[in-house]
């Protein structure tokens, strides 16, 4: 299962729609907020894939949830933004949050830089923004081997 990972894109869904349409063999999209009419766009043109977003910080008047907890493959994925765990000062709350909920791995977004880390058992992936100069977003592959997490840059 191919999934793709996307966070930030403020609003340019040219990028977002770029990525997808390079990956047209994923199957799930994942956005981790501040993007969600990014993401609505993105349903129209690319109907075939599951969709999966939260509210960020800038997602002003959404009604999205602020985290989700998702299974692929048996791998539990724990999403948010970020902003709520105060990851721009550490990620100990964030990763404290992931454990409690059994994720294998958790996403987040909110400071625009890419990472995509071990720690312990959990993958711990932010993939960047899809937005502006050195824009990333996100390709994780869940198989029968394992767990292969990639950061992409935007064309």
């Amino acid at each position: 299962m191919k999934i793709l990972v996307f966070s930030d894109t403020h609003g340019d869904k040219l990028s977002m729609q770029s990525a997808i349409k390079s990956h047209r063999d994923a199957d799930v999209v994942i956005h981790c907020g501040d993007g969600e009419d990014d993401v609505n766009s993105a349903k129209l043109l690319y109907p075939d894939k599951a969709y999966y977003n939260v509210r960020g910080n800038c997602d002003w008047g959404s009604s999205l949830d602020v985290a989700l907890e998702l299974v692929f493959e048996g791998k539990k994925l724990f999403v948010t933004h970020g902003h709520i765990y105060n990851v721009k000062w550490g990620k100990q709350n964030l990763i404290m949050a992931a454990e409690e909920r059994g994720a294998d791995i958790v996403l987040y977004g909110h400071t625009h830089i890419p990472e995509n880390e071990y720690y312990d058992g959990l993958y711990v992936f932010n993939p960047g923004s899809c937005h502006g100069y050195g824009a990333t977003y996100g390709v994780i592959e869940i198989t029968e081997k394992g767990i292969l997490t990639n950061i992409v840059p935007c064309k």
